[in-house]
């Protein structure tokens, strides 16, 4: 029965071209409402930055994503599959289809890396030996640019950027199609966010993922992001490539993409470009 439903998923994911799709979506906390009316679709095979002021609820729209919260009213998607009010026995098969990457890894500080990556394993597969789980942990440990000697590590023996590719570890631990981070390079520094957003990008492409990524890093959106779904007045006011949302007059996506930082993004892709271009024969550019 469990494996004709999993048949039955994978079929599913490969079928829509629609990984996730909300629609009506409405999120309150008492008196407080943080969504009303939010409509969101995200492509298979992309990466989509969603970003969006304090408050505006991007955390809790990944948690209605992934049924961590229970929406008021409106639908939720994910390969085709409604995932509002569905009994955690109904939807086994597609929560093994994701990963998630947590605000800081929210790793368990009282198991090694390897234990945290087998967490799910466990889980979903409880029938895979010790030694079959501890190989897929080391190849996933190693997947995500961690050395191997960091699987018998405790996360307090880790540096922030190793926790977060640790926990990336973790949300790989299945072989996901959907992947969702929640501000993954968050308190790391310019150098180890640069290298977490390029091992993504590399990840995404190899494993053919599809990567919902709430951020503020400007320069994440920049690099890896093929559109942008930006959070205001309780809803998704755009969905778009950069270029797309500059040409919006709102005001908070105009104060956002063109401020200080806005520009400053925006230089260093150019700069990038003009390195990476091919040097005509005369040596000029």
């Amino acid at each position: 029965m469990q494996q004709a439903e999993e048949r039955r998923i994978e079929e599913a994911v490969e079928q829509n071209d629609v990984a996730i799709r909300v629609r009506g979506l409405r999120n309150s906390f008492g008196d407080q409402v943080v969504h009303e009316q939010l409509d969101l679709d995200v492509r298979k095979g992309e990466i989509l930055g969603v970003v969006g002021g304090s408050g505006t609820g991007k955390s809790v729209l990944m948690r209605s994503i992934i049924g961590l919260q229970t929406p008021d009213e409106g639908e939720v998607c994910v390969f085709g599959e409604s995932m509002v009010g569905r009994l955690d026995d109904e939807a086994l098969a597609i929560r093994k289809r994701w990963g998630v990457l947590f605000q800081g890894g929210a790793l368990f500080s009282t198991l090694t890396v390897a234990e945290n990556v087998e967490v799910p394993i466990r889980e979903y597969y409880p029938n895979i030996g010790p030694q079959l789980r501890d190989e897929i942990a080391a190849y996933k440990i190693r997947m995500t640019g961690l050395p191997t000697e960091a699987g018998p590590k405790y996360p307090a023996e880790l540096s922030g950027g190793m926790r977060k590719r640790a926990g990336l570890a973790r949300a790989l631990a299945l072989d996901p199609d959907l992947l969702f981070l929640d501000e993954p390079t968050a308190g790391l520094d310019p150098i180890g966010a640069a290298a977490f957003d390029d091992q993504t990008r590399k990840l995404q492409q190899t494993l053919g993922l599809t990567v919902f990524l709430i951020t503020h890093d400007l320069d994440t959106l920049y690099s890896i992001c093929d559109r942008v779904a930006v959070l205001a007045d309780k809803k998704v006011i755009a969905v778009g490539t950069i270029e797309e949302l500059l040409a919006l007059d709102h005001p908070w996506i105009q104060e956002y993409f063109n401020g200080p930082r806005g520009r400053a993004a925006t230089a260093a892709v150019e700069r990038e470009k003009n390195k990476a271009a091919p040097t005509p024969p005369d040596g000029r550019r």
